[in-house]
């Protein structure tokens, strides 16, 4: 059984002074080599320790409320596991509704059909080419 988070971390801390301390204070070169050796070790082993607590501490914080991060208010607090769920059931049954609005859209109404002959033309016809021409002759000359 995993020791919790806040066992680890005294237990780190712990290591770490007592490694220090014999490694500085005990550990003199040429006088006691493996008492420095043990104390480097008790520190090194109170690091890991230390930061192995630290990980699954903010592991911790951030699987507190499964879900959507909209599902998480912008106060920084949590919503409660039962505010969770009747948001999501809403957001459910709004996403519900949207698909069964979009498969019984209307179908677009047909358009009127186009008659087979065009309507009888009921203007003049337009004056040709030649007669426009010679008109604007006549217009710039006066």
């Amino acid at each position: 059984m995993p020791l919790p988070k806040g066992m680890l971390l005294c237990l780190g801390i712990l290591m770490m002074v007592v490694g220090g301390v014999m490694a500085l204070v005990v550990g003199m070169p040429n006088k006691s080599a493996p008492l420095f050796g043990v104390g480097l070790i008790l520190g090194l082993g109170g690091v890991v320790l230390l930061i192995s607590g630290l990980c699954m501490a903010m592991k911790n914080l951030q699987a507190a409320v499964p879900g959507h991060f909209l599902l998480h208010p912008r106060t920084g607090r949590r919503f409660s596991p039962q505010q969770a769920l009747a948001i999501q059931r809403r957001l459910d049954r709004i996403r519900r509704e949207m698909s069964e609005d979009s498969v019984i859209s209307r179908a677009p109404e047909p358009e009127p059909p186009l008659p087979s002959t065009p309507p009888p033309w009921t203007m003049e016809p337009p004056p040709s080419y030649d007669t426009v021409m010679k008109s604007q002759e006549h217009s710039e000359q006066l």
